[in-house]
C-alpha cells in the first residue's frame, strides 16, 4: 500500500468535485458516475486501510507530515489510530451509500455533487488531521457545503434550517479557534501538532486550561449535539434531502465525539477527568430527553432525529466513565449509530418519495403491502432499540457498563431512556406497518433494487458488528487504553 493513502482518502473526492465542474451539466449520467467512482475508490482504500492497520501498535500509523507554513510551524500532518480508523471507514461507506441514494436528486445536479464531494473531503480530513490548524480547516470546510446542500435541495423551510445549522456551528467554531490559538501560544516551541501538544501538555494556569477546555467543549457539544445545544438538529434533518440526512446523522454528529477523544481529553487530561461527571450527567439528560421528545413526534423524520439525540447520550455516558468499557462503548456507539440511523433515514426517504408525507398518522397496515421494506424497517428499528445480536446493543451495553462502574446512580437513571427508546420504535412499527390498511396507498410499490443497494451494506454491517463486535473493538482498544493511561484513570481495567 502506498504511503500516501491518507491523502488519497482525503483528496480523491476533491479531485472528483473539480472534475464535475468541467463536465457539461447536460451529462448528468457522467456526473453521477464520477461521484460514484470517486466515493467507491475511497471506500476500497478505507477497507484496505482497515486490513493493513496493526491494532496492537501504539501511536499513529500511515503518517504523512510535510511542512506547510513554516513561519508559524503549521504542518500538513495526517495519521490514523484506533479512534479515527472506524470513523474513516464509516465516512467512506456513508459517502458511497449517499451517492446511490442521491438518485432522487434531479435539480442542479452539477452543483449538488460538487458540494457533496467537497463535504466528503472535509469529513475525511477532520478524522485524519493531526495538526490543529489543519483540523480547523477541514472542520470549517464541512460547514459551507452542508449549508448549501440543505438550503438549496431541502424541504419547504430549508433556508431557516440551513441558517440555523450555519449559525450554531459557526458560533462553536469561533470558540474552538480561540482555544486553538491559546494552545499554540502555550507550547514551547509554539506548535499546532496534536501529538506534540499531548506529549508536553499545555503550559497554562488552571483557570486558563478550563477556559480552553470549554472553548473546545462548546464547538464539539454543538456538533454532537448535547442538550441544550441540540435544537438545530431536528430542523436540519427534517428539511435536508435524504442523502444529506444520512450523512448528517451518519458522520457529522461523530465529529463532536471524535473531537473530545482526539483533542479535549489528551490535551487537557486534568480538566477532562474533573469534567467526567458533567459528561455523564449530560449523557443521561440526552438519553432521557431525546427519547421522551422522540416519543411525542408525529413526523417520521423528526422522530428519528430526536432518537439520535438520545443515542448520542450513550457516547457521552461512556466518555464520562473514564474507564475502558466506557470508552470502548462510546467509540463503538459512534460507529454503530452512523450505520443504524443512516439506514433509518434511508428508509424514511424511501417512504417519503412514494407518499410525499412523513406524518405517521397517514400510514398503517403497510406491512402486507410492502413486505421487503417492512422487514428492513423492523430490522433497523430493532437495532435502534438495542436488540441483542445487532450492533446497537453492544455499544450501549459497554457504555452502561462503564457508566455503572464510575457513576452507578446516574447510570441507573438512564435506564428510563432505554425503556422509552424501546417504546419509540415499537410504536413506530405499529403506526406504519400494522393496523388497518389505508386504501389510498393501494398503488404503493415496494423498495426497489437501487434503494436496496444503498441500504443492504449498512444492514450487513449492523448485523456483522452485532454478532462479531470484536471486529471494531480490536481496532480501537489499544489506542483507548493508551489514552486512559495518559489520563491516569485506568482504575484497574
Amino acid at each position: 500500500m502506498g504511503s500516501l493513502i491518507l491523502s488519497q482518502l482525503v483528496f480523491l473526492p476533491l479531485a472528483a468535485a473539480l472534475l464535475t465542474l468541467v463536465i457539461p451539466k447536460e451529462r448528468e449520467s457522467w456526473i453521477r458516475a464520477v461521484a460514484l467512482l470517486a466515493t467507491g475508490m475511497v471506500l476500497v482504500l478505507a477497507t484496505l486501510l482497515v486490513f493493513s492497520y496493526r491494532p496492537l501498535l501504539s501511536g499513529f500509523q500511515f503518517e504523512e507530515k510535510i511542512s506547510w507554513i513554516p513561519q508559524v510551524n503549521v504542518w500538513y500532518h495526517l495519521g490514523v489510530d484506533g479512534i479515527s480508523l472506524p470513523l474513516v471507514f464509516l465516512t467512506a461507506l456513508i459517502s458511497f451509500v449517499g451517492v446511490i441514494a442521491s438518485a432522487s436528486i434531479q435539480d442542479r445536479l452539477k452543483e449538488y455533487f460538487f458540494l457533496y464531494l467537497l463535504l466528503a473531503t472535509g469529513m475525511m480530513g477532520t478524522f485524519l488531521a493531526l495538526d490543529l490548524f489543519l483540523f480547523y480547516i477541514f472542520w470549517e470546510i464541512v460547514l459551507v457545503p452542508m449549508y448549501f446542500l440543505i438550503g438549496i435541495w431541502g424541504g419547504p423551510r430549508r433556508e431557516y434550517a440551513a441558517i440555523k445549522f450555519f449559525l450554531y456551528t459557526l458560533a462553536g467554531s469561533v470558540f474552538m479557534l480561540l482555544a486553538i490559538i491559546a494552545c499554540y501560544f502555550s507550547s514551547l516551541p509554539h506548535t499546532f501538532s496534536i501529538p506534540d501538544l499531548t506529549q508536553q501538555g499545555l503550559r497554562l494556569s488552571h483557570n486558563m486550561q478550563w477556559a480552553v477546555f470549554m472553548g473546545f467543549f462548546l464547538a464539539f457539544a454543538i456538533k454532537v449535539p448535547i442538550f441544550p445545544f441540540h435544537t438545530w438538529l431536528p430542523d436540519a434533518h427534517v428539511e435536508a434531502p435524504t442523502p444529506i440526512s444520512v450523512i448528517l446523522a451518519g458522520v457529522l454528529l461523530k465529529m463532536g465525539g471524535y473531537g473530545f477523544f482526539r483533542i479535549s481529553l489528551p490535551l487537557m487530561p486534568g480538566i477532562a477527568t474533573q469534567f467526567a461527571i458533567v459528561f455523564a450527567v449530560l449523557g443521561v439528560i440526552n438519553i432521557i430527553y431525546g427519547a421522551m421528545v422522540a416519543l411525542a413526534q408525529t413526523d417520521f423524520k423528526k422522530l428519528v432525529a430526536y432518537s439520535s439525540v438520545s443515542h448520542m447520550g450513550f457516547v457521552l455516558l461512556g466518555l464520562g466513565a473514564m474507564n475502558l468499557p466506557g470508552f470502548n462503548g462510546a467509540a463503538l456507539e459512534m460507529f454503530n449509530h452512523g450505520m443504524i440511523t443512516g439506514g433509518m433515514f434511508l428508509l424514511v426517504g424511501v417512504l417519503y418519495d412514494r407518499t410525499h408525507t412523513r406524518n405517521l398518522a397517514d400510514f398503517g397496515g403497510l406491512g402486507a403491502k410492502i413486505p421487503v421494506y417492512s422487514g428492513l424497517l423492523i430490522f433497523f428499528s430493532m437495532a435502534s432499540l438495542g436488540l441483542p445480536a445487532l450492533s446497537g446493543f453492544v455499544g450501549e451495553f459497554l457504555s452502561l457498563m462503564g457508566g455503572f462502574l464510575s457513576f452507578p446512580a446516574i447510570t441507573l437513571v438512564s435506564v428510563l431512556g432505554l425503556v422509552v427508546g424501546a417504546a419509540i420504535f415499537l410504536l413506530l412499527i405499529q403506526k406504519v406497518l400494522l393496523g388497518v390498511f389505508q386504501t389510498k396507498w393501494a398503488h404503493l410499490r415496494d423498495i426497489n433494487t437501487r434503494e436496496l443497494l444503498a441500504i443492504v451494506p449498512l444492514m450487513a454491517m449492523v448485523l456483522w458488528v452485532g454478532l462479531f463486535p470484536r471486529t471494531i473493538l480490536f481496532l480501537q482498544s489499544t489506542t483507548l487504553g493508551n489514552l486512559l493511561r495518559h489520563l491516569g484513570s485506568m482504575k484497574g481495567w
